[in-house]
């Protein structure tokens, strides 16, 4: 314990909380490189055993090398354990020169000392901080850099030339050339197409929902042609309409609702909910939409209320609002009685399990409600 005790209590909490923090954000910019939490677990184990080997038998002969150029270790400190490992270093050769000279540890005025690089430690930690925020930010945000250059150059196009008449200009011409091509299409879906064409062209629709030429195409794999999972779907879904997408297997029933609700990216084509495109709008659409999905996606060490509580904040809903509307949810699925609200979810059964996922569909009064079975 002389280590900690020996140096400034000060210097090591900001120190350590700037390195936290950072570890937290650097966590946040991984995470958007796994899908699998098992494959994020143990690369993350790997990560920080190894690192720390590495440190030791790496990076401390670089540091006690006085003939090697400081800007080089400055560089190998980019890396965040290696920064950790330098503080750890600084603070121990402080408190080890304490018995040895009659002198304290690590204080704020040492701080000053270029020998130590505690400054350089400290302005790196913290920079990379707001880098790897931001980046992850970014990336949750977009799902990748090319995306998010795709929406700029769409969210630029559209405040130029008005998305909605550029999108019913196109409709409209691809309605033709449809029609052109393909005599023996279905009559009902040509005139579902003129109708979406119709409805984009209204300023004010009655239409909740509505798919102009929607379209997701997956690449090829291991020799394998590209799959096209959606094929340029138009499709208009007034409010108050109760809507149902049947389908075999592979038919794209699941793609079709990852696009519209905002797991899935269209390849091309685009949808509208309550009047917000999913290509641009996406944040505001998440605050007025309801999932339930096919799966319960619950906590077991969390009860019913916390559940709620936690997707209600997800709705923006706060205060007096947020606890009327968790009522009115637990009431709307007959879990307000009872206790049953506040025991934990693994107490609950299969059907109450259910009932929880639907009520959390439904907190904060959505517009648009999507149930997968």
């Amino acid at each position: 314990f002389t280590f900690f005790r020996l140096n400034s209590y000060g210097v090591q909490f900001v120190f350590y909380f700037a390195y936290m923090s950072l570890q937290i954000s650097f966590a946040f910019l991984m995470a958007t490189c796994f899908s699998n939490v098992r494959t994020a677990a143990v690369i993350g184990y790997f990560y920080v055993f190894g690192s720390g080997l590495i440190a030791d038998y790496f990076f401390k002969p670089y540091i006690e090398d006085i003939f090697i150029s400081r800007s080089w270790i400055i560089l190998l400190e980019l890396f965040p354990p290696f920064s950790l490992y330098r503080i750890v270093y600084e603070f121990s050769q402080s408190a080890s020169l304490v018995s040895q000279i009659d002198r304290t540890g690590m204080q704020w005025s040492d701080l000053n000392d270029p020998k130590n690089g505690m400054t350089s430690v400290l302005t790196i930690m913290v920079l990379e901080w707001i880098l790897f925020l931001l980046l992850s930010l970014y990336l949750d945000h977009f799902g990748s850099f090319q995306s998010g250059i795709r929406r700029a150059v769409l969210l630029l196009h559209s405040r130029r030339a008005g998305n909605r008449s550029q999108s019913s200009q196109q409709q409209t011409t691809q309605i033709q050339e449809f029609k052109a091509s393909v005599e023996m299409e279905r009559t009902d879906v040509i005139k579902e197409r003129e109708m979406v064409g119709q409805l984009l062209q209204e300023p004010n629709s009655s239409y909740s929902v509505i798919c102009d030429n929607l379209k997701k195409v997956y690449p090829g794999k291991d020799g394998n042609s590209k799959k096209i999972a959606v094929r340029e779907l138009s499709l208009s879904m007034a409010r108050g309409q109760c809507f149902g997408v049947l389908g075999p297997n592979g038919a794209g029933k699941t793609t079709l609702i990852n696009m519209l609700t905002g797991f899935t990216k269209p390849t091309s084509g685009t949808a509208y909910i309550e009047g917000m495109d999913i290509r641009l709008d996406m944040d505001k659409i998440y605050t007025g939409i309801g999932v339930c999905p096919q799966h319960d996606l619950l906590w077991e060490n969390l009860t019913g209320r916390e559940h709620l509580m936690f997707y209600g904040r997800l709705k923006k809903l706060k205060g007096a609002k947020l606890a009327q509307a968790i009522e009115q949810s637990l009431k709307s699925v007959r879990l307000f009685d009872g206790g049953v609200p506040d025991k934990l979810v693994q107490k609950y059964s299969g059907g109450m399990k259910r009932r929880l996922s639907v009520a959390i569909s439904l907190i904060g009064d959505p517009k648009v409600l999507v149930f997968v079975n």
